[in-house]
């Protein structure tokens, strides 16, 4: 069956995430004393531990986002830089929300990518965050007129890899799953739940993991564009 419609997870498969992270860290710690003495990518992945523990809560909204960031950063910054309360440490959190929200940035030739497809495909982003986080971001980014429909897992009720988020996906795009592909960063989420839900799915794997199954294809990034567009669409680009 002839491909109608591509998905994108967001974070970490278009907007790169890891890559705006690290350097939000290191502009919103850099007056710190202690910063100079702090391998940053040790604190980059404590920081990311933290978050991936935390995001769960703040979907299922048992924190809100902003109280969020603050026990974070008190967890985080707490063995170089005791906050004096509850006050200051959410200052920081806003400073080093600041940092991150002017520094965002697409993974390189992802917004080539969407142009590309655009004129042959439906476009969709599921992913399992906010909806006016994710809608800013892409407005940010660019990306909002090459997207067709964003489902959320806010919206719909459900996060990846539950089949119900990739069914509504599909809903709103007028695809059968058997027309549609998913590239996605997150093997779990977006590999295993794309599968489940009969869409073929594309790992993206820019950090070299171990592939867990090898009839995957797999995505390393995003150039040479018509290498990307051979793997997505074989019978198109061949």
């Amino acid at each position: 069956m002839a491909l109608t419609t591509v998905l994108f997870d967001l974070d970490d498969t278009l907007f790169d995430h890891t890559g705006t992270a690290r350097a939000a860290l290191t502009a919103s710690t850099a007056h710190f004393a202690w910063a100079a003495s702090v391998e940053m990518d040790a604190l980059y992945e404590r920081y990311s531990a933290l978050l991936e523990a935390m995001h769960p809560r703040v979907l299922a909204g048992e924190v809100s986002a902003e109280e969020a960031r603050c026990r974070r950063f008190q967890e985080l910054l707490a063995p170089y830089a005791a906050f004096a309360n509850d006050a200051e440490a959410n200052a920081f959190a806003l400073f080093h929300y600041g940092h991150y929200r002017r520094l965002r940035r697409p993974i390189a030739g992802a917004v080539a990518l969407l142009a590309a497809l655009k004129p042959h495909y439906h476009l969709g982003i599921v992913t399992n965050n906010r909806t006016a986080e994710q809608e800013d971001k892409l407005a940010f980014l660019g990306m909002t007129p090459l997207v067709d429909a964003l489902i959320t897992s806010e919206a719909v009720g459900v996060t990846k890899p539950d089949p119900r988020i990739f069914q509504v996906a599909l809903q709103r795009l007028g695809a059968r799953p058997a027309e549609a592909l998913l590239i996605g960063d997150n093997w779990r989420a977006d590999v295993l739940g794309a599968r489940a839900t009969g869409i073929r799915p594309v790992w993206l794997n820019r950090f070299g993991a171990a592939c867990p199954d090898a009839a995957v294809p797999v995505l390393t990034g995003y150039e040479p564009l018509p290498e990307v567009l051979r793997v997505i669409d074989p019978a198109r680009y061949a």
